[in-house]
């Protein structure tokens, strides 16, 4: 297999990368971690935009985004990230290549509803600040644990 060719399986004892189970734990471990603190400072960054006058209103129904509301959805997405992370692990040759790829492709998806939901040039700038936040966050982190050698 060439190096420019990452379509092989990595799997089995034998294959010396990412075989462990161990080091599937403690992807999981390190990812959760990072979620707790995204979850956190995405709320915090809600909460400054908030008393910087952010409303957070979205027009259809007229409902405002509570501050919990970015907690629990960042907790969410970024067990997705975590979970796209230990499946790269597992099963590609190229764990870290190819999670920034898909990270940054899907983080650049996640911008397009802010920019359609009609809110205000304020929520709407916020909204997108706060889908780069816990990107920000869990993106090197996971990347970096992706790159860790086994023991």
């Amino acid at each position: 297999m060439s190096s420019r060719n990452d379509t092989g399986v990595v799997a089995g004892p034998g294959s010396g990368q990412a075989s462990h189970p161990r080091r599937l734990r403690e992807l999981g471990g390190i990812g959760l971690i990072a979620a707790l603190a995204a979850m956190a400072v995405t709320t915090l960054a809600a909460a400054l935009a908030r008393a910087a006058g952010v409303d957070f209103e979205i027009p259809d129904g007229g409902e405002t985004i509570p501050l919990s509301g970015f907690a629990v959805v960042t907790g969410v997405f970024s067990v997705v990230g975590i979970a796209i992370a230990v499946a790269l692990l597992r099963w590609s040759a190229r764990p870290a290549e190819r999670f920034v790829w898909t990270a940054v492709s899907l983080t650049a998806i996640s911008l397009i509803p802010p920019l359609l939901s009609g809110a205000d040039t304020a929520t709407v700038i916020a909204l997108v600040g706060l889908h780069l936040v816990p990107a920000a966050v869990m993106i090197p982190v996971l990347a970096r644990g992706l790159r860790t050698r086994p023991v």
